[in-house]
């Protein structure tokens, strides 16, 4: 067997080439019957205090890249991912997001996406320092083109599927994160240690219009939602806004609380829960995610086929063992190279989502037996 490492020549080490499916060739009734057989024992696991489920995500690949720019094939692509799923046998059902991009907060300010071929949208900071962002004009995220655009992508996926299939918010950035698409990411780290209230301001600022945002889209989606969302396994009766925190494990953990935290945990307060996500090694943070008021779910990666810095699965087992936070573990990989790190994962008192990416029906089967034997050990 070859050694296990990241593969650099794909766009998405986590996504699934699928056929895309039209929405009138699409069997939403089946669809609606799958997701409910998997709704109960969703619901028991969010309310027990440990578990283990099994999700199988199928990622379309494409979507969260330029194909995202046409929301008409960007559905038919995730339907064909939801098609694919339904033969793997999993615990959480696939849901839809109806995701463009994610630097929607630069809108606000008067930028615009710009598009590389064949890559997501992008945008350029245009400030120099946080009073600078508190003096310009702005205006709501649902009033710019990138804002308006992404609630008709909504209205359009709602009017296709009728609330038969789940669909989540898009890619939520927490506020310190949407600071950088504002603020060059060093002028950021500079202006914390400079003029920490300032920044402060702006990131609660951000925060609030995320919020209504948000909450446009949770009126848009309505019963269909299925939470935390994007890289979350997510389900109806799960809950919380699914932050992704990359940029916090450059920070010292002092500042990131003195700063930033509250904010975290305000959002959570509105959409049910704080729900954290960093790319690579985050196992510095697990305490102070741990300390949330209001944590929910944590995600990390965990194989090197996930993520060229995966993290330890030791150091996060007994540091999540008994406390009743879902962590969402996601591991690319063969039955075998995944199953390890979930061995490594799990404990009795556990609340473990094995987020799996088997390449054969058949080897999911074995895995998805694998893991619930090992849930029924204790």
């Amino acid at each position: 067997m070859s050694e296990a490492k990241f593969d650099t020549t794909l766009r998405d080490s986590q996504g699934t080439e699928v056929l895309p499916v039209k929405p009138e060739d699409f069997d939403f009734d089946a669809y609606a019957e799958y997701e409910a057989g998997m709704l109960e024992k969703n619901r028991k696991f969010a309310e027990s205090g440990h578990g283990l489920l099994v999700y199988r995500r199928v990622r379309a690949n494409g979507v969260f890249y330029d194909k995202c720019r046409d929301y008409k094939e960007s559905l038919e692509l995730q339907l064909g991912a939801l098609k694919a799923s339904m033969p793997y046998q999993a615990d959480i059902a696939n849901f839809l997001e109806p995701w463009y991009g994610i630097g929607y907060i630069a809108s606000c300010f008067g930028s615009t996406y710009k598009w590389l071929p064949e890559q997501a949208p992008s945008v350029e900071p245009k400030f120099s320092s946080a009073q600078e962002i508190l003096d310009s004009d702005f205006v709501p995220i649902a009033q710019t083109t990138e804002g308006k655009y992404n609630l008709e992508m909504i209205e359009y996926f709602m009017d296709k599927t009728k609330g038969k299939v789940p669909v989540s918010f898009g890619d939520i950035q927490s506020p310190m994160n949407m600071l950088t698409y504002l603020l060059p990411v060093t002028d950021m780290f500079l202006e914390i240690y400079d003029d920490p209230e300032t920044v402060q301001k702006a990131a609660k600022l951000c925060a609030d219009l995320l919020k209504d945002f948000l909450l446009k889209q949770q009126e848009l989606i309505g019963d269909a939602l299925a939470r935390p969302g994007h890289g979350f396994a997510s389900s109806r009766t799960f809950r919380g806004v699914g932050l992704s925190n990359d940029t916090s494990i450059m920070l010292q953990e002092d500042d990131y609380v003195d700063i930033f935290k509250e904010m975290d945990e305000e959002l959570g307060d509105v959409f049910g829960g704080v729900v954290y996500h960093s790319c690579g090694v985050w196992e510095k943070k697990i305490e102070m995610v741990k300390s949330y008021r209001n944590i929910f779910m944590a995600d990390g990666a965990f194989t090197i086929e996930t993520d060229p810095s995966p993290n330890r699965p030791e150091a996060f087992a007994d540091a999540f063992n008994g406390t009743g936070i879902i962590l969402n573990a996601r591991a690319v990989g063969n039955l075998e190279n995944s199953f390890a790190a979930f061995e490594k994962l799990w404990r009795p008192k556990q609340k473990l989502i094995a987020v799996t990416y088997c390449k054969t029906v058949e080897e999911q089967a074995e895995l998805y037996r694998r893991l619930h034997e090992m849930e029924e050990r204790g």
